[in-house]
């Protein structure tokens, strides 16, 4: 079965966290997914890859683990994702905790869409070489998933290096939570069979059927389980054609976008997004 979701900028000037996470479960939607930039550097020269102007939600967006905390204190059943968390700003240490955190204080209800980002002096300004971004995403990625499952974990590579630590909560899902691989390169595939536990691609971007047989053949190549990876699409089309195409192609999980807008204009589309879910499940 198909579950469907919100991807959403979680903004001072938006509805706020709590409000839309009970909305949500509400309308019977399954996921919020929230976005992460800690800031964008008023010098930036990076083009957007969404067009020429970046919008005014990429630097005004809450921290995401704040925002799903919240979310996740009022509700019971609503999933609780990342959609991208830019773990090449952030220390694996201290965010395996926060992940770990959330996933016990939610039960169990985290996803963590991550990625490398796009904007090169955001992550310099965190002392990230553009060029390294994804080889720090790897190793990232598994120190917390060392951390989530061992009770002395250790790591040891070129980005990340600790010496046997303790470290708690665990997660409460076996293993951590899901790793989405959030990206849409010639390289996902091998990422996301390499360490990941499933892709996150950007529905307005093109290329979703294509990419699903390129991760297919990657799996068979590799022994990676296809059936075991998540699929999920980070704002898919929200009309009922274009997401049934989706669906027959395997995404398992579609998330529309939302708009940072007041709750007066968030929560009609709300209920367009649930009748949408309605009639596609």
């Amino acid at each position: 079965m198909t579950d469907f979701g919100v991807a959403f900028f979680p903004t001072d000037y938006s509805i706020q966290p709590v409000e839309l996470a009970r909305a949500l479960e509400e309308r019977g939607l399954d996921s919020l997914y929230v976005t992460e930039h800690t800031h964008i550097p008023t010098s930036r020269e990076t083009p957007w890859p969404g067009g020429a102007d970046l919008p005014e939600e990429y630097w005004h967006t809450h921290d995401p683990f704040v925002a799903l905390a919240a979310a996740a204190a009022v509700t019971k059943t609503l999933r609780l994702g990342t959609g991208i968390c830019l773990v090449v700003e952030r220390d694996p240490i201290q965010l395996a905790k926060q992940v770990a955190s959330l996933d016990m204080i939610s039960g169990g209800r985290v996803v963590l869409g991550v990625g490398a980002g796009w904007n090169r002096e955001e992550m310099e300004n965190h002392g990230v070489d553009y060029a390294n971004r994804w080889a720090v995403v790897r190793e990232k990625v598994l120190a917390m998933k060392a951390i989530w499952t061992e009770d002395e974990p250790e790591f040891h590579g070129e980005f990340v290096d600790f010496d046997p630590i303790w470290s708690w909560p665990k997660p409460v899902q076996p293993g951590g939570p899901k790793v989405l691989i959030g990206a849409q390169s010639r390289w996902t595939w091998e990422r996301v069979v390499d360490y990941g536990d499933g892709w996150m691609p950007i529905g307005i971007r093109g290329g979703l059927e294509e990419g699903m047989a390129e991760l297919r053949a990657q799996c068979a190549a590799t022994g990676r389980d296809f059936d075991a990876l998540e699929k999920t699409i980070f704002a898919a089309p929200a009309k009922p054609e274009a997401a049934k195409r989706l669906i027959e192609a395997g995404f398992s999980e579609l998330t529309f976008s939302l708009p940072s807008v007041p709750s007066e204009k968030a929560l009609p589309l709300l209920d367009r997004f649930a009748e949408l879910a309605r009639v596609l499940r």
